[in-house]
């Protein structure tokens, strides 16, 4: 089935729908399924509407606004890849906390957490800066008997790129950062990436960039779930942001039969092969999970529940945590991207 996109520009001002339109009109490995986008709809519908959350019994927190804005940063930073290649006979990275063990995410917000709890600055610029590999492997300790968490190297360069920022540039908290976009979510990614060249998720196409901005976006909405959408948190203009294309998204949404992939690709993806960065497999997974929700969010819009496309991202994300054991694994990317 062709798909037809319609694209309102002024709905896409970091232009992440614009540049991968065309992948997606010209995908030849990844459908998207009208039909089945009309009947996703109907089942996000029904759900409960999806909240912007901060978990404060998971992540780092602090009542200080200036430390809390760069505990999400720093969280946001080494948000990628929690996944073990294949072949390990170990479970993947996991952490234990408090008697209740996690793994993914929510493993990585507890280890933060953990670190916080025992005294340890992450919210300090300087500290960040110069923060050691050995440091950075017991802040990210998991359990005994599990993987330690994937591309180690990449996450200290993060820390270190982003204590380097905030004592440069923001004066030793994202806070000012936040203050600056005065209320825009595209306004403050458009900071973030020019500040940290670890958070520039794009990708060539042909002669084309094509943009999707993963922990750039995410990071505005924590924000915005951080602080509860008030204050520092109110952003006006938080619909303009796309989904947050990772691995767990479009798994959700092939499981729905919104994303039916080609037999080769879906080979792949059954046995666990990792799909180079940057192939025209991983892009056109990515691009078509963005406008797979746009697609929702217009379907909603019709629908008459206006639901924003972040919103719809939190909603599949959450059903894809209770996915049954038979379901088609995702694809597996080695990327600090997502």
């Amino acid at each position: 089935m062709v798909v037809r996109l319609e694209l309102d520009v002024s709905r896409d001002p970091l232009r992440v729908l614009e540049s991968t339109q065309p992948i997606v009109e010209q995908a030849r490995l990844v459908r998207i399924d009208q039909q089945q986008v009309q009947r996703a709809a109907a089942l996000i519908e029904g759900l409960p509407a999806p909240t912007a959350d901060w978990d404060r019994m998971l992540h780092p927190i602090s009542d200080d606004p200036a430390k809390l804005a760069n505990l999400v940063l720093v969280v946001d930073a080494l948000n990628f890849c929690f996944w073990s290649l294949p072949g390990s006979d170990r479970p993947r990275w996991q952490v234990t906390y408090q008697g209740t063990t996690y793994d993914g995410y929510a493993a990585l917000a507890v280890a933060l957490r953990r670190a916080v709890e025992g005294g340890y600055p992450l919210w300090d610029g300087d500290l960040l800066g110069t923060i050691t590999e050995a440091e950075v492997t017991e802040l990210l300790a998991g359990d005994s008997g599990s993987e330690a968490i994937p591309l180690l190297h990449a996450r200290m360069t993060h820390l270190r790129e982003v204590g380097v920022a905030l004592v440069e540039r923001w004066d030793g908290s994202f806070l000012h950062a936040i203050r600056a976009a005065r209320g825009s979510a595209p306004r403050l990614v458009a900071e973030v990436l020019r500040a940290l060249p670890s958070f520039r998720d794009t990708a060539p196409w042909g002669q084309r960039e094509a943009r999707f901005y993963k922990r750039a976006q995410i990071l505005v909405a924590d924000v915005f779930g951080a602080f509860a959408g008030q204050g520092l948190g109110a952003f006006h203009d938080l619909d303009t942001l796309t989904a947050f294309a990772d691995y767990k998204v479009p798994q959700v949404l092939r499981q729905f039969g919104v994303l039916s992939y080609e037999p080769d690709l879906a080979g792949k993806i059954a046995r666990c092969e990792l799909i180079p960065p940057d192939s025209d497999e991983e892009l056109e997974i990515r691009a078509s999970t963005v406008w797979a929700v746009e697609l929702l969010r217009q379907e909603l819009s019709r629908r008459g529940r206006p639901t924003p496309s972040y919103a719809i991202d939190w909603a599949l994300w959450q059903a894809g945590q209770s996915l049954p054991a038979n379901t088609d694994p995702y694809h597996r990317t080695l990327t600090v991207y997502y």
